[in-house]
């Protein structure tokens, strides 16, 4: 019995949740996480469907988790955790974004070779577009113009037009693409490379290279600096990126394109989120 209710308390029942919590897909424990940021506690656990991958949120406020082995993305009441409806999502979704009227969901199909465009209201797939060899980075263009994907294999940005559904432009960038991200503005596509230990800024009118930044984080070892995640905080004055096995954070400096400070962590991490207000503890490099 006490297994039993444990996770019954866990499931988020009584638990105060909602705007401000912290929200972690577990991929192997098929499970999202909710973190309260100011007791820094797991206050709800939410099963989910196999293999959770990426995280969304809709206008309406709907949580949106991408179901790998389920081939879905399922919509969550973020005050219960209930998944309400599963979408399908084409073979093998990993990563999404959400268009900027946010009535599309854009997935990467890792296995396919292709990105899919669900409309969330009817869960229709409104086109499945080609693209690069194992797509996973996701990121809408905040004209609402575009869909980027990256290639891991192809090491390229792929930039689909959302009004024909098609590949229009493809963007060489660091070795092994994992995460793309626009600029607060719009103005800049951010990638960034894992292999590469790099990430490139295209510029989005022109989608030419700006300029490619490395990453070498005092005492990292050879192959342990791998890029992945990528958040700009709320004015746009700087990026953060989270550098795996280097255990380190990359502070980047937006205007000059410098990084700045590189910032201890815990193990290989992996990805990060900012509160919406911006804060930043106190030994933050300004």
């Amino acid at each position: 019995m006490i297994p039993v209710l444990a996770a019954l308390l866990l499931s988020g029942a009584g638990v105060p949740v909602g705007p401000g919590m912290v929200y972690v897909s577990n991929e192997r424990g098929a499970s999202v996480s909710v973190i309260d940021p100011d007791r820094l506690e797991v206050v709800a656990t939410w099963p989910v469907g196999r293999r959770p991958r990426g995280i969304a949120w809709t206008p309406e406020g709907r949580l949106l988790v991408v179901a790998s082995d389920e081939n879905a993305i399922q919509v969550l009441d973020p005050a219960t955790g209930r998944v309400e409806r599963s979408l399908a999502a084409g073979e093998s979704p990993e990563q999404i974004a959400l268009s900027t009227d946010g009535r599309l969901a854009f997935v990467s199909n890792e296995r396919d070779n292709q990105v899919s465009a669900v409309e969330l209201a009817t869960g229709r797939i409104v086109f499945q577009a080609p693209t690069g060899v194992e797509p996973e980075g996701m990121a809408a263009s905040p004209d609402g113009r575009y869909v980027i994907s990256t290639s891991e294999t192809d090491h390229k940005a792929h930039w689909i037009e959302l009004a024909s559904g098609r590949e229009v432009a493809a963007v060489p960038v660091g070795e092994r693409p994992r995460h793309a991200e626009f600029t607060p503005d719009g103005r800049q596509l951010w990638v960034t490379g894992e292999i590469g230990a790099n990430v490139t800024v295209i510029d989005a009118a022109t989608r030419q290279v700006m300029r490619t930044i490395a990453f070498a984080p005092p005492g990292a070892k050879p192959g342990q600096t791998l890029p992945v995640g990528l958040r700009f905080t709320p004015d746009g004055r700087e990026a953060l990126v989270a550098l795996g096995r280097a255990d380190r954070v990359a502070v980047i400096d937006t205007a000059r394109l410098e990084v700045v400070a590189y910032v201890p962590v815990g193990r290989r991490v992996w990805h990060l989120a900012l509160a919406p207000d911006g804060r930043r503890p106190r030994w933050w490099p300004r």
